[in-house]
C-alpha cells in the first residue's frame, strides 16, 4: 500500500509537470464575462500580434462560416442531435489541405456546445504524461483540439485510443515483476483532430472518430465573399472588382485570401488610399510576383526551368530539387500540388512534365507533340 501510494504521489507529480510544459491554449466558451476568453498556459511566449489578427479575422458561429455547405448541414445537425440527448458531440476529424479552416472549424463546434476548447498539436505531445496531463484537466463536455494528429507518437495515440472510446487512461505503476496497471475515468469529452494528411492516421485511431470531414477548395464566389467580410473586420473598404481581383490570386484558400488582402491594405495604406481599387491590387500583387492565377516566382521559376534545362521534362524529383536548391519534400508538399491542380504540372512514372497549359501561361507555344489537356 505504501509502494502504492508513493507511486500515485510521483504519476501526479510527473502529470503536473507535463501540463506546465505542454503548448496548450484554452478558451470557455460558456461564460458571460467580457474578459478575454483565450488564455495561454504555455510558458512560452507566443506570436501575440499575429495571432490577434488570425483569430480576429475567425467566425464564431457556423452561420458566418463561408463554404463547406453540406458539412455545415450535417454538423449542425449532429450537434443538435448531441445537445437533446445531453451528451457531448462525438469525436471529429477533420481533414484537407492547408489554410481551409480546420482550427476555425473546431473552434466554432466548441462554441456551439457551449463548451471549453483545450488546443495542442501532435508534434508537442511527446510522452504518455503529455496527453494524461490534458485529459484529466477536462470537465464533461469539454472539446479537446489536437491539429496535425497525424504526427502523433505511437505511445500518445494508444493511450487515446482508451481515452476515446471507454473515456479512462492505463497508467502503469512501478517497474519489473513489481508493476501493476491502474485505470483512471476521464470525463466525457470531445476529441477533435485536423490533419492534412489522412493516410498517414492509422487505421485504429481513424476509426475511432465518429464523424469525418474533408474540407474542399473554396470557389471563387465564396473566396469573394469571405475577402468582403474581412475587410470590414478591419475596416479596409474594397470595391467589388478589386474583390474579385484578388480571390482569383487566393489559390481559393480563405487563409492566402485574408494574407493578401492585409497585404494589399498595407500599400493602400502607404499611398494614402481610402479605398482598395482594382488598379491597385493589380499593382501590389506584381510587386510581390504574384500573378492573375496566384502562381508566385517560384512556382513561375519551377515551370521555366523544366521548359528551359530538360525541354519541359519529363524531369526526375531529385533533379529538380537540384536544380532548384531546394528540399525534394518543399517541391513535392509547398509547389508541385497547386501546379498539378491547375493542369499546369503532369507527373508521370519517368518524372514531371510541363502541360500545354504551363507553358501557355507562361507565354510560350507548346512543343507540336504535346498532347493538349
Amino acid at each position: 500500500m505504501v509502494v502504492i501510494q508513493r507511486e500515485l504521489r510521483y504519476l501526479r507529480y510527473e502529470i503536473r509537470l507535463a501540463l506546465y510544459r505542454m503548448p496548450v491554449h484554452s478558451a470557455n466558451f460558456s461564460t458571460s464575462s467580457d474578459e478575454p476568453l483565450d488564455r495561454d498556459l504555455s510558458p512560452q511566449p507566443l506570436d501575440n500580434s499575429q495571432e490577434l489578427q488570425e483569430n480576429k479575422l475567425r467566425p464564431d458561429v457556423l452561420d458566418e462560416y463561408v463554404g463547406q455547405s453540406e458539412i455545415k448541414r450535417n454538423l449542425s445537425v449532429f450537434m443538435e442531435a448531441s445537445r437533446k440527448r445531453e451528451e457531448p458531440l462525438e469525436h471529429v476529424l477533420i481533414h484537407g489541405p492547408p489554410g481551409l479552416g480546420k482550427t476555425t472549424l473546431a473552434h466554432i463546434v466548441a462554441k456551439e456546445m457551449k463548451a471549453n476548447i483545450r488546443v495542442t498539436s501532435g508534434p508537442a505531445l511527446e510522452r504518455q504524461g503529455d496527453i494524461a496531463a490534458i485529459i484529466t484537466n477536462l470537465e464533461d463536455g469539454d472539446v479537446l483540439f489536437i491539429d496535425e494528429i497525424h504526427r502523433l507518437r505511437p505511445i500518445v495515440e494508444e493511450t487515446l485510443y482508451t481515452a476515446m472510446e471507454d473515456f479512462a487512461i492505463d497508467i502503469i505503476l512501478g517497474k519489473g515483476a513489481s508493476a501493476r496497471s491502474m485505470r483512471l475515468s476521464l470525463p466525457k469529452f470531445t476529441l477533435i483532430g485536423a490533419t492534412t494528411k489522412l493516410s498517414l492516421i492509422s487505421s485504429p485511431l481513424r476509426d475511432r472518430f465518429g464523424h469525418v470531414f474533408r474540407l474542399n477548395f473554396y470557389s471563387q464566389e465564396e473566396i469573394q465573399q469571405i475577402i468582403n467580410r474581412s475587410s470590414k473586420i478591419l475596416e479596409t473598404e474594397i470595391d467589388e472588382k478589386a474583390a474579385s481581383r484578388l480571390s482569383l490570386s487566393s489559390r481559393q484558400t480563405p487563409r492566402i485570401a485574408n494574407r493578401l488582402l492585409r497585404r494589399v491594405g498595407d500599400f493602400a495604406l502607404v499611398n494614402n488610399h481610402d479605398v482598395i481599387s482594382e488598379s491597385l491590387v493589380k499593382s501590389a500583387l506584381g510587386k510581390m510576383g504574384i500573378d492573375e492565377l496566384g502562381l508566385d516566382d517560384m512556382d513561375r521559376k519551377l515551370l521555366q526551368l523544366m521548359i528551359e534545362n530538360f525541354g519541359g521534362g519529363p524531369v526526375g524529383l531529385s533533379t529538380l530539387s537540384a536544380a532548384t536548391h531546394e528540399e525534394a519534400q518543399t517541391i513535392e508538399d509547398i509547389y508541385e500540388p497547386y501546379l498539378l491542380k491547375q493542369g499546369f504540372l503532369d507527373r508521370t512514372p519517368r518524372g514531371r512534365l510541363v502541360t500545354p497549359r504551363g507553358y501557355q501561361h507562361l507565354g510560350l507555344t507548346p512543343p507540336q507533340n504535346a498532347e493538349l489537356f
